[in-house]
This record gives structure tokens, sequence and C-alpha cells, in this order.
């Protein structure tokens, strides 16, 4: 008699998954990123400030967010995911609609990021990703890979959008028209579909023999080294990636294309973001995920090459945003598979909320950074050749977690 094959995660997960997907996409983790690269020009002409100062608006966004996340996956590990991504969801269109009326001078357009920042961390995948980590086990790379897919839809979606709106009223305009997407498209489908799985309906990969949920608490992980090496890898992949994205625009425009040339590249990073995301999920459930990341992150060191100097050919360009959307695809992937398969889904909230802290503050500080340096040197030459340090580097150090633990036991060391 042939053994029952096991049913597909995909059949149950599969709509708390679109609704998770919705959710990042229109979410406070690829929106504020994916329009500011189109509003640095505008602002800086307009009100004649730095591109570090206009940076630091995500950077503020960005570290607040960070710390408030372990907050937020407590929240969801304690009164439920649902709970708190929808409210968050909800909070963050509304706030990042009305920056429509930011304040023209520096101190108010902070303040009015730092704002957002305390609400809307709920709507990244701090809060997605607990859920979805729940309905899937055998597929869960894959299925993590489907829902961080937001991000590149966000890619490609959101800088149309924000160009057209910025044309049509200026750089206002480009907020309430992008505060649709939170508020009349995700958070529907979110209030129809998203939710945990019941007990019954989890797969057995995320409960210990007894049902229950399987891992290891916050302080269990912290005094894990598998901990630490996942907080640095991320704080350096995070550092090299996040002020490139920001700047691309910029980047790519020193290099004697227009604007709308330049917007074009953006869409190249989406396109990498997206399928080195589900090519890295598909591998990182049939292979060990390390070993998978550690290529993965090395090309975007060879994309910082192509972007040094003047000149370069708009296809290789192209290729460099490309790869650094690989490179980003691979990070978020990262922080949610493995704190998932290294310290198991019971405490998983506090833990991914801990790991997000890292990726957050680095993607939220690399913005000044890139945009102080181009200050001083007129240039971003001296940060690229930074980032592919950092991206070595942090690819390098996940070689060092060693194999997947099968218990919460197992998985302290």
């Amino acid at each position: 008699m042939h053994a029952r094959a096991p049913r597909s995660e995909f059949r149950p997960g599969g709509k708390p998954l679109v609704a998770a997907l919705l959710g990042v996409t229109c979410g406070a983790s690829p929106l504020p990123f994916n329009v500011l690269p189109l509003m640095i020009g505008p602002i800086h002409a307009d009100l004649g400030w730095s591109f570090a100062l206009i940076s630091a608006g995500v950077t503020v966004l960005g570290v607040i967010g960070a710390l408030m996340a372990p907050l937020f996956g407590a929240a969801a590990d304690h009164i439920g995911v649902r709970r708190v991504a929808l409210w968050s969801l909800a909070a963050f269109g509304i706030g990042f609609g009305a920056f429509y009326f930011l304040p023209a001078n520096p101190a108010g357009y902070i303040a009015c990021w730092a704002a957002l920042g305390l609400i809307a961390i709920g709507s990244s995948p701090v809060t997605w990703s607990r859920a979805i980590s729940m309905w899937f086990d055998r597929r869960r790379g894959l299925a993590l890979a489907i829902m961080l897919m937001g991000t590149s839809l966000s890619a490609l979606i959101v800088p149309q959008i924000a160009q057209r709106a910025i044309e049509a009223g200026g750089w206002r305009a480009g907020f309430p028209a992008l505060a649709v997407l939170p508020l009349l498209v995700a958070l529907p489908v979110a209030l129809l579909w998203f939710r945990e799985p019941r007990p019954e309906e989890r797969p057995p990969g995320v409960t210990d023999a007894s049902g229950a949920l399987w891992g290891l608490t916050l302080g269990q992980a912290v005094r894990s080294y598998r901990f630490w090496v996942l907080i640095t890898s991320i704080l350096l992949i995070a550092f090299a990636y996040g002020g490139a994205h920001i700047h691309m625009v910029q980047i790519v425009a020193m290099h004697g294309v227009t604007p709308k040339v330049a917007a074009g590249v953006m869409g190249l990073v989406a396109i990498g973001i997206l399928s080195g995301r589900l090519i890295v999920g598909f591998l990182f459930d049939r292979l060990w995920a390390p070993g998978v990341a550690f290529p993965a992150l090395l090309l975007p060191a060879f994309a910082c090459l192509l972007l040094m100097g003047t000149g370069t050919s708009l296809t290789w360009l192209m290729l460099a945003g490309y790869l650094l959307g690989v490179a980003a695809g691979t990070e978020a992937d990262v922080i949610a598979f493995l704190a998932a398969k290294y310290f198991g889904m019971a405490h998983f909230g506090r833990i991914y909320g801990m790991l997000y802290m890292p990726f957050g503050v680095g993607s939220a500080i690399s913005p000044i950074l890139y945009g102080a340096v181009r200050d001083a040197t007129g240039r971003y030459d001296a940060m690229l050749m930074a980032a592919m340090l950092l991206f070595a580097t942090g690819g390098a150090l996940l070689l060092t977690l060693g194999r997947y633990p099968r218990s919460a036991e197992q998985g302290v060391s």
C-alpha cells in the first residue's frame, strides 16, 4: 500500500499568504524606501536641504521602527499577530498620507518621520512572517519568499505611482497618492484572510511531540552564538545596501543618464529582489541556507564596483541594479527563515523583532552615510568601496552557523 502523500501547505495557507504578500507590499518596510529616491532631488531643489538631511527622514523612521520591533513582535506573540498587523497597517496608511503636510523646516520634517516610526513597524515583515512561518514548514523558504516578494512589487509599482504624482502635483502629492495602497488594497484583504493557523492546522514541523509550538525563549536565543552571528551579518549587509537603494537614482545619474532612465534602473533593482528572492527561497527549502546565501551576497559587491566612477554604460548600470536587488532579497529571506530554523516558533515574534533591529538600524543609518560621502566628496565611490567589503564579510559570517537544530534543546549553543 502506498504511503499517503503529504497535503500541500499552500492549500490551507494560501489565503493568509496572499494577505501577507499585500501587507508587505503596502507596508512601512518598502513604501518609504521606494518613494524617497524619487523625492530627494525635488526636495533638495525646493527646500535647499542637504542630501544627508533629506535622507535622515528614513533614517529616523528606520531606527525608531527597529527599536520598536521587539515590542511589536512581543505583542504579536502575546495578543496575536492579526490585531498587531492590521492596526499598524491602518495607522501607517493614515500617517503616510498626512505627510502631504510635512513642515518646511528640518525639525518638523524629522519629527514627522519619528512619529511614523512609532506606529508603523507592525506593518512590516516583523508581523506578517510570524503567521506565514506557522502555516508553512516544508515549504517555508518558498512561502516566505513569496510573501517578501511584496518588497519587489512595491519597488516596481511605487516609483511609477510616485513619479506621476510628483509630476502632477509636486513631491508632496506623492504621499497621499501612495497611502491609498495600505488603506484600500492591503487592509481589506487582510481583514478577510489574514490569521494564524489554529492548533489543528499547524504543520508538524512547527510543533513538538505534544503538539505545542517548539522554540527557544528570547533569553536562550541571546545566549546562543548563532544569535550574535546573525545580528552582526544582518547589520553589515544592511549598512551596505540601505543607502545604495535610497541613493540609487542619484548614483546612476552620475553616469550621465536622465532621471527617467535612472528611475528605470530602480525597476531592475525590483526585478533583482523578485527573482533573487524566489530562487533563494526555493533553494533554502532544499539546501543549507547559509551556503546558498553566501554566494548570493557576493554578487552585490561586484555591483558596487560597476557603480563606481563615471561613464559606465547603461547595460552595466542595469546589471548593477539587478545584482543589488538580489542582495536585498537574500537578506530579508535570511532573517525570517533562519530565525525560524535555528530558534523555533514559540517566541518567534520577540526573537525576530530583535534580529530585525540591526536590519532596521543599519538600513536607516546607511542613507545618511551615503549622503554624507556625497556631500563631502561630490561622489559616492568611497562608500561603494566600503560596501563591497561589508557584503562579502556579512555573507561569510553566515557560514559559521552550523547545522539546523531539531529541537529547542539542540538550538542552545
